[in-house]
């Protein structure tokens, strides 16, 4: 295992993230206790220090979990987790991101871990309706009272986050450090805006959703009952995604490998580092995972891969990219211009 800089702080963590959204049973599906343990154990005698919950996995569960098997090194983790999910049907206060549910939520969610304090606090998703100073100025309060060290975002638009994070800067707030958002070769929308903005804002990525719902370990493939596949979830189990789930599996069984560390190793060799959350109903199943950690694709692989599951990025980003508009916006001498890092 290797370590990284979350974003623009100098907070190290692993280069993957274990993802506990199936620590507890209370869903009617997920690993026990006792399985909950081997996973968390297997992620850190592979040197894994990144943990990722939430106050609304499994019901509170998942915090409860997590919170004991991190007791006796509390320190020696990176623990996050997050806030915006409803809490309360019937309370419009138990959900959202206002300051009053991110309070609330957070003393809720101090108390599962049984710690005092978090080293990442996400804000679970935009809700469309809290105004971005209410967020930040609350967020940054919460930093300057040491129940939180680091904040982040999860499933909101670049724009957003690109707004955010300007006026935290301007105002003296805590900043964004990071961004999760859903990223895998059957979901690659992400590099029309979320990608591009993170790298103009020193925003670590992590990804979830990595291996697609199970459509790029071949769970899906052909010859899958047709219940199967209904039960799963249907807007991934399109042709499309299917044929991208063909071709990770051929190039699974050329190198010998699980399908799965393909499609992980794939997320991993982008242009811009991202850190995988690995999420797992088993150790087995988790160790799996681990295992693309040391799996590098080759330059022919990434191609297939990359023709397989391409997308369109639409306007303006293929208007911007024609060569004649390129000349008319940069100059008939651009191809001679060294453009910046970003």
């Amino acid at each position: 295992m290797r370590y990284t800089l979350l974003g623009r702080s100098g907070l190290r963590v692993s280069e993957a993230c274990l993802g506990t959204m199936t620590f507890g049973e209370d869903w009617g599906w997920g690993a026990s206790k006792e399985e909950s343990r081997k996973m968390f154990d297997a992620f850190v005698e592979h040197g894994g220090n990144f943990i990722d919950t939430a106050n609304v996995y499994t019901g509170g569960t998942s915090e409860k979990f997590v919170g004991e098997f991190v007791a006796p090194e509390r320190d020696r983790f990176v623990l996050a987790t997050k806030y915006t999910l409803m809490t309360r049907p019937g309370d419009p206060n138990s959900a959202g991101n206002q300051r009053k549910n991110m309070v609330q939520a957070i003393e809720a969610s101090l108390k599962r871990l049984g710690t005092d304090y978090v080293d990442l606090y996400w804000v679970h998703a935009g809700d469309g309706l809290t105004p971005i100073d209410e967020v930040m100025r609350a967020l940054d309060d919460l930093v300057r009272a040491g129940k939180v060290l680091h904040v982040g975002v999860s499933d909101t638009p670049a724009w957003i986050v690109s707004q955010a994070n300007t006026l935290a800067e301007l105002r003296g707030w805590s900043r964004f450090a990071a961004i999760q958002i859903e990223y895998s070769l059957i979901e690659r929308t992400p590099e029309r805006d979320l990608l591009a903005m993170a790298r103009a804002f020193d925003l670590s990525v992590l990804a979830w959703g990595v291996i697609g719902g199970g459509v790029l370990t071949g769970k899906y493939a052909a010859g899958a009952s047709d219940s199967k596949r209904s039960a799963a979830n249907q807007w991934r189990t399109n042709d499309r995604n299917l044929r991208i789930g063909n071709q990770v599996m051929a190039i699974a069984k050329e190198l010998a490998c699980p399908p799965s560390q393909v499609a992980i190793a794939w997320v991993r060799q982008r242009s811009s580092p991202v850190l995988p959350i690995l999420g797992a109903r088993s150790v087995g199943q988790l160790l799996e995972n681990l295992g693309a950690l040391d799996l590098t694709l080759s330059v022919e692989h990434l191609a297939l891969l990359d023709v397989a599951s391409t997308i369109e990025l639409g306007f303006p980003y293929d208007f911007l990219g024609l060569e004649s508009i390129k000349t008319m916006v940069r100059g008939d001498l651009h191809t001679r211009i060294d453009a910046p890092r970003r």
